[in-house]
């Protein structure tokens, strides 16, 4: 839709009252002139006043990296969270994306091994296996939500892959990653406080603690618990850090995924010259993937706070300051990225995003992520499926997550 069509958003205000925390203009996907807008004017932009109180936003890819190698200078460790959104001191659930080294590397060692190269060779089977027989089981010439019987239904069984988590209830891990990340003024918000969320996510502890006390008496394997249990880094965690690692593992093996899945079809069903230049070579598909990723840009920002006074691209920031970097708008960065605003699954530097981070943050699932969805295309392609995107997508309220709640599909036989 024309952005004139949304009289809810002043693009042409004063440069210094642009706010770019508003979730609705991400639930309407109405965000790119903002962010064009920054990144010529003011790419270091400082917003005074917001419902997250004041904060700067780095807007330029060049800018976001320099942020994100220098955690020295910009933590991750301080502030009240990872999101713009302040967490309660008494309710904040420190996983180890929320510091820095050395505790972050010691933390964040425990885990990588299960996304390591030989590891992925045995989830491949599995994922191939699981991906033919959720799209053989779709229905054919009725219209169905591609996010639930595809995307939320592939993730949540690699979920609980990755826990070794109870198989017939591996719908709560979806569940608990929606708490853990939901605006809880959107209107259909799983809770409506930071009581209520964190209240559901004790909950999800209290699950987890049975788990963990079962895989600490057994021999070590190579599930997320079990590895966490054995680790002398991890197996005491006070329960803040327990149910923030918990937390960290679910959503980012959650949504990243599952809006790459349902943001590629509609990618693809919105630029028909490429799917046909994929239907035309199917060796395309790495390419895709990662063309995906960058596009779509599943988490739109992130939070660091300034250690010191700083400079940064000729701006004075301050000690203290809260800093967000726009994952959504670096990948949309003109300098650096060639035609930004287009869909294109051949493009020369495919892998040139920021939509898994970079430097000690970067995304530690990020090439099973790759492998995810390089398998749901390759089985899509190999079946020739015709997927019609039959209605528009609903998007997800949230300045956090760029995700997609519904996408009504057909598959014409």
């Amino acid at each position: 839709m024309n952005i004139t069509e949304r009289p809810d958003v002043d693009f042409d205000a004063p440069l210094s009252a642009i706010d770019v925390s508003n979730p609705a203009i991400y639930e309407k996907d109405i965000w790119q002139p903002l962010f064009a807008r920054l990144r010529l004017e003011a790419p270091v932009h400082y917003c005074a006043e917001s419902c997250y109180g004041p904060y700067w936003s780095v807007s330029r890819y060049n800018d976001i990296m320099a942020v994100e190698l220098d955690h020295a200078t910009y933590s991750s460790q301080l502030g009240g969270g990872l999101s713009i959104r302040d967490v309660p001191a008494d309710m904040d659930r420190r996983g180890f994306i929320r510091m820095d080294p050395p505790r972050h590397t010691e933390q964040r060692k425990v885990v990588a091994p299960v996304a390591a190269p030989r590891n992925l060779a045995g989830y491949e089977i599995s994922i191939r296996e699981r991906t033919r027989a959720v799209l053989d089981a779709l229905p054919r010439n009725e219209s169905f939500d591609w996010v639930d019987k595809v995307s939320t239904e592939l993730t949540t069984m690699m979920l609980a892959t990755l826990f070794d988590f109870p198989w017939q209830e591996r719908r709560k891990l979806t569940y608990w990653s929606d708490v853990a990340v939901c605006d809880v003024n959107a209107p259909d918000a799983l809770v409506h406080s930071e009581e209520e969320r964190s209240a559901e996510l004790m909950r999800m502890g209290d699950t987890f603690k049975d788990l963990w006390q079962e895989r600490a008496k057994a021999p070590p394997r190579l599930d997320l618990i079990s590895m966490m249990a054995h680790n002398a880094e991890t197996r005491d965690l006070p329960t803040t850090e327990f149910l923030g690692n918990l937390a960290l593992l679910i959503v980012g093996g959650n949504d990243t995924t599952r809006n790459s899945m349902s943001g590629g079809l509609l990618a693809l069903s919105d630029n028909p010259d490429q799917l046909a230049k994929l239907k035309a070579d199917h060796g395309l598909v790495p390419s895709l993937v990662a063309e995906t990723i960058r596009y779509q840009t599943p988490i739109i920002h992130m939070r660091r706070t300034a250690t010191r006074d700083c400079e940064l691209a000729g701006k004075h920031i301050r000690q203290g300051d809260k800093i967000i970097i726009w994952y959504v708008s670096g990948n949309r960065d003109e300098r650096v990225i060639d035609r930004p605003q287009h869909f294109i699954i051949d493009r020369a530097k495919p892998r040139q995003h920021l939509s898994y981070g970079a430097g000690i943050h970067r995304c530690v699932g990020d090439r099973l992520a790759d492998l995810q969805l390089r398998i749901l295309w390759e089985e899509i392609l190999a079946r020739d499926l015709h997927i019609e995107v039959v209605g528009p997508p609903r998007r997800q309220h949230s300045n956090f997550i760029r995700g997609i709640r519904e996408l009504p599909v057909r598959i014409n036989a």
